[in-house]
């Protein structure tokens, strides 16, 4: 044993003590692609994580896995499937709606999914509550970041359970919570791993997950910038604010009672809502079809009988705007108000709350058969889609009212009109394109079309409904954004891009709106508000 060598004795030492196996201390992590054989593992994973809410169901994983492969992660630990992570490629301008996961994850089928898009949206990531504190989830991050930069995105998005929340729900709301969270005074599982991961808060959604018990419906809305995000050379514009708008063009029939009256509303708001309109835009006076429930010998008593349905008009649009999600403008309606007749245009916003504009000009018609009053003041509404203004029908021949309008922020004009010819028509329209060029904004008109027979001052009506623009090159030809075949019943529906409108007061081929000589002229308008005021 002496005479051993220093091979035999590294020999017999072995065979004493056999080297460690090194895989018995092996793990193996594997981040991989989804298959469609790991389905089974995805919904035993999604009810683990998170037990009581609905799993995938097998058409949803195979809509992902064919429609966008690499978005599908998952790891591995040891041959099992531990954690996930599933989403998918949008432009960021289309959605606004941010709030809603069924419409941005296409209720998880992702058939929204845009190649060419901006942003990466994470529908779901899992980490089996067994395997947490592995770094998983930063692991899934990354392979989202590595996505992002391998299709030359701008950022990614994700909305975030915070399912610490609840046990503090008592105690302080969901804004109190995550702020204490986001200055480390508070630990939540998902919020401060994301966070950690180089995701910024950008707020706050609630009822994003009903079903989510532990963070009491509420998730948070995270965004991560693509820093390593090369823009395109020749794209010179980006749409920042798109607004949909419905116009309709009403067909005037006799009506049996208030309900018919309210069912073919109601239809036509429910159009628009399925269309995903930002505002339904409906006619001056198209409420004139009740005038066939009223048996009165003078149109003026008539009018006035009508006024009698404005309570019931009020609260059938305002009750339909907030169903339906849509900012209404509910064409005009008489009412009245100490003994005076007016003409007025609501505006039903979706959060609830009514403004009106008063007709300002009123016809000799108006007048003769009617009795109506004019009112005296130019109103400028704020919505969720930016500054609007209403001119009823003649009042859009004022050049002046749509100055003013401008002057106050309005960048999309409503003009619900009513005209009974051709020749009444082209005059509101004609006006109206006017208005668009040189405000430099958008004006949408919506009139009535059909026949009333023997109802005064309301028994015919030509109509064709439009989007008008400014005359520039970023805009539709012929200035004509949209509009409808005339004098049938139909709707219009057409996106306009408040940005364009922006840039085109600063650097279009002409700018009436900007290169006014204020130095020569104004308008002065007479607020009842505030006084005097000069545009």
């Amino acid at each position: 044993m002496y005479n051993e060598t220093p091979m035999t004795q590294k020999k017999r030492l072995q065979e004493l003590v056999p080297p460690i196996d090194l895989a018995e201390f092996e793990t193996h992590l594997l981040i991989r692609p989804v298959r469609m054989d790991d389905f089974d593992a995805l919904v035993a994973l999604q009810e683990r994580c998170f037990p009581g809410m609905v799993t995938w169901n097998l058409e949803q994983i195979e809509s992902q896995l064919r429609i966008f492969p690499e978005g599908q992660v998952c790891v591995e630990y040891d041959g099992q499937l531990v954690a996930s992570s599933s989403s998918l490629i949008v432009d960021f301008d289309l959605y606004e709606a941010w709030h809603d996961w069924k419409v941005i994850a296409d209720s998880g089928f992702i058939r929204n999914h845009d190649d060419h898009g901006d942003t990466l949206y994470g529908i779901e990531m899992m980490v089996d509550p067994e395997f947490r504190g592995l770094k998983l989830a930063r692991r899934l991050y990354e392979a989202r970041k590595q996505i992002a930069r391998q299709h030359n995105l701008k950022r990614s998005i994700i909305a975030g359970r915070i399912p610490g929340f609840g046990q503090y729900s008592d105690q302080m709301g969901a804004t109190e919570y995550v702020e204490r969270v986001v200055a480390k005074k508070l630990f939540d599982p998902v919020l401060t791993v994301q966070l950690s991961n180089g995701f910024a808060l950008r707020g706050l959604i609630p009822n994003y997950l009903p079903g989510d018990e532990a963070s009491r419906g509420y998730a948070t809305f995270l965004e991560w910038i693509n820093l390593d995000h090369a823009p395109e050379p020749h794209r010179r514009f980006q749409a920042v604010t798109s607004v949909r708008l419905c116009l309709v063009q009403y067909m005037m029939r006799r009506v049996a009672d208030f309900d018919e009256f309210a069912k073919q509303c109601e239809f036509i708001v429910d159009v628009g809502s399925d269309y995903k309109s930002d505002f339904v835009v409906f006619p001056e006076l198209f409420t004139t079809q009740l005038l066939s429930l009223i048996h009165s010998e003078r149109p003026a008593l008539a009018a006035r009988k009508l006024a009698e349905f404005t309570p019931q008009y009020l609260d059938l649009f305002g009750d339909m705007a907030i169903r339906y999600n849509v900012n209404i403008v509910g064409g005009s309606q008489f009412a009245v108000e100490g003994d005076d007749l007016f003409n007025i245009s609501y505006l039903f916003r979706r959060d609830g709350t009514i403004k009106k504009q008063y007709k300002i000009h009123v016809t000799p018609n108006e007048r003769r058969w009617w009795g109506v009053t004019p009112g005296n003041s130019v109103e400028v509404f704020d919505t969720d889609r930016g500054k609007v203004a209403i001119l009823i029908c003649y009042d859009a021949e004022f050049p002046e009212l749509a100055r003013v309008a401008a002057g106050k922020g309005a960048k999309i004009l409503f003009v619900p009109f009513n005209t009974d010819e051709r020749y009444g028509y082209l005059r509101v329209r004609h006006c109206a394109q006017a208005r668009a060029i040189e405000n430099q904004m958008y004006v949408a008109i919506a009139g009535c079309a059909g026949m009333m027979p023997f109802v005064d001052n309301a028994d015919m009506h030509y109509a064709q409904c439009a989007v008008l623009t400014p005359s520039d090159f970023p805009f539709a030809r012929d200035a004509v954004a949209s509009e409808s075949m005339p004098n049938i019943e139909t709707i219009v529906v057409h996106d306009v891009d408040l940005e364009l409108l922006r840039r085109n007061r600063i650097d279009g081929t002409v700018r009436p709106w900007t290169d006014r000589r204020k130095d020569l002229y104004t308008v002065r308008y007479n607020d009842p508000e505030h006084g005097p005021q000069e545009v």
